[in-house]
């Protein structure tokens, strides 16, 4: 398992300043100028429109590099929880700001952990398989928050996720043999009752071949009976 010491860029970075204010507005002539070019509207997707978002929080997100043995920045972003409206799958996704460019993608399982991050209340850290850079790649992340309110959020939605996807699970399993054991039970009811029918349909041929027999039998007495008559009176 990777070290999860953290260096010294983490244990107390500023957050990042405001973007610089803009200047003073430029004088209004109050002339109208029409524009030279007209740009049309373009639909923008993300991805994201048939999921529901459970969380939304600006940070800052570093990957555990193993191979350099150190933390490595992944950008400054919105991290989001979505759940998907008809699977009902959730993940996490964060993008950077301005460039959207996604820096973390992999789904909420029943087996994530968020711990604390070097005593860091503001930080957190967990293991995940991520689909970021387009391939699935098992990552060790660390996250920091703008308070400690924002990292307390996130840890306890997580921990809200996992246990209802557990408890799902188990659910489901539980289903599942019970669906198994019904299915098992009927088929053997239904062999016990494949097994009687055939019993019952024999039974039932015997008692007809014994009784064709039986009439067989007496047909041929009488006939026999006739030609000893027939015989005798001649």
């Amino acid at each position: 398992m990777a070290s999860t010491t953290e260096p010294t860029n983490l244990k107390k970075e500023e957050e990042e300043e405001d973007d610089s204010k803009p200047g003073a507005d430029d004088e209004d002539t109050g002339a109208q100028v029409a524009p030279i070019v007209k740009l049309q509207e373009v639909a923008v997707t993300t991805g994201e429109e048939n999921e529901a978002i459970l969380l939304d929080l600006k940070a800052k997100l570093y990957r555990f590099d193993k191979e350099g043995s150190q933390w490595k920045e992944r950008g400054v972003g919105t991290l989001k929880l979505l759940k998907h409206k008809e699977s009902g799958k959730i993940r996490l996704v964060m993008r950077q700001n301005k460039t959207l460019k996604i820096c973390a993608n992999h789904l909420v399982l029943p087996t994530m952990t968020v711990q604390e991050h070097q005593g860091n209340d503001k930080s957190c850290v967990w293991h995940a398989a991520d689909f970021a850079d387009g391939e699935l790649k098992e990552e060790t992340f660390a996250i920091r928050f703008a308070s400690v309110e924002n990292c307390k959020s996130f840890k306890d939605k997580i921990e809200e996720i996992t246990e209802s996807l557990a408890k799902t699970t188990e659910d489901s399993e539980e289903g599942t043999t019970a669906a198994n054991l019904i299915e098992k039970l009927t088929v053997e009811s239904k062999d016990i009752e494949e097994k009687q029918e055939a019993k019952e349909a024999s039974k039932e041929k015997d008692t007809e071949e014994k009784q064709e027999a039986k009439e067989a039998s007496k047909e041929k007495n009488t006939e026999t009976e006739q030609q000893e008559k027939t015989g005798s009176d001649k």
